[in-house]
């Protein structure tokens, strides 16, 4: 049996659940748009993987933006493959509970991704969001092209001024090159859409992200 406590630290290496080689079964569909969740996705579309807490409102908080193809939740940044969410939430896996972005960089920018991400929880919470404590519940931004790499640490120091000057400690966010991504379970697919009154437990700062505005923090 798992211990199902919260934990608040990464697990130690060789004390991660093994995990299992098959993928869980999930969606083949968005539920909102209908869109195949898997790839391939178009020629020319980029990805970028966010951590905000939990997952259902993180990604609600993406879905409808113009330019957006696809999203879907799922777990990544830790070692165990193809996990459960029973086991990720165990704290024996080091994955987080994140967020797949597919997008037109022709018909957004990642600069507009950035201001949802920064604004929409508090990235200064380390393990944790509001009530919501465990390492899968860490801010993270997992990017696939240098230009991400680029724009995220830019927008890290700038939204760190901001939050500073507004009495928040130091950003905690994780910013790490996309590894393996692993795709929840159906139910947690658009859950909010699914399930319109369900838990929700992401909530920003209240301060703003200062991206593509031309203000100076």
């Amino acid at each position: 049996m798992f211990s199902f406590r919260k934990k608040a630290a990464m697990p130690s290496p060789g004390k991660t659940l093994p995990g299992r080689a098959q993928p869980i079964h999930t969606a083949e569909r968005h539920f909102v748009n209908g869109r195949n969740l898997a790839p391939p996705y178009p020629d020319g579309f980029e990805r970028v993987v966010f951590g905000m807490g939990c997952f259902w409102g993180a990604e609600k908080a993406f879905w409808n933006l113009p330019g957006v193809w696809v999203t879907a939740v799922g777990y990544a940044g830790g070692t165990t493959p193809n996990p459960t969410y029973e086991e990720v939430c165990s704290g024996l896996t080091g994955q987080n509970e994140v967020v797949l972005v597919v997008y037109d960089p022709k018909a957004t920018s990642f600069e507009s991704l950035l201001q949802i991400f920064w604004e929409g929880h508090d990235p200064t919470q380390g393990m944790r969001q509001g009530n919501d404590v465990g390492t899968q519940y860490r801010s993270a931004l997992y990017y696939t092209t240098p230009a991400q790499l680029a724009a995220a640490e830019a927008s890290r120091q700038s939204y760190g001024r901001a939050l500073a000057a507004k009495g928040y400690g130091e950003i905690t966010t994780e910013i790490a090159p996309a590894g393996p991504f692993y795709f929840a379970e159906d139910y947690h697919q658009q859950y909010l859409a699914k399930n319109p009154a369900g838990y929700c437990g992401l909530g920003g700062t209240g301060v703003s992200c200062p991206i593509g505005t031309g203000v100076a923090v």
